[in-house]
């Protein structure tokens, strides 16, 4: 029994220490952007699925706040479906990746 408590914390551990190697890469991100320009690099955009709305500008937010959005359209926390469909299919350095490339745009 001992044995499998050791082995259950140091796989917590482990998963700890993977996301803390996580950092974001923005000239990584720039193979990565392609999908979010277009929405979100349009000036006044608005998007008509599954109902109209303003499209928000994402340059500039910080790496934290955009990298918490698309952890939580990825969990289906926020609900938009072409979000979360594009957040599903981002491994947490893609999210760090972009992240990072739209923190450091004006």
């Amino acid at each position: 029994m001992k044995k499998l408590f050791a082995l259950l914390a140091l796989a917590g551990v482990a998963n700890l220490a993977a996301a803390a190697d996580v950092v974001g890469n923005a000239k990584a991100a720039e193979n990565k952007v392609a999908m979010c320009i277009g929405c979100h690099g349009i000036p006044g955009y608005k998007a008509t699925f599954p109902e109209v709305y303003q499209v928000p500008m994402i340059g500039g937010q910080t790496a934290k706040y955009i990298e918490s959005a698309l952890n939580a359209y990825k969990k289906g926390e926020r609900k938009h479906p072409s979000m979360r469909g594009i957040a599903a299919g981002l491994s947490d350095q893609d999210i760090a990746d972009v992240a990072a490339y739209y923190a450091q745009q004006k």
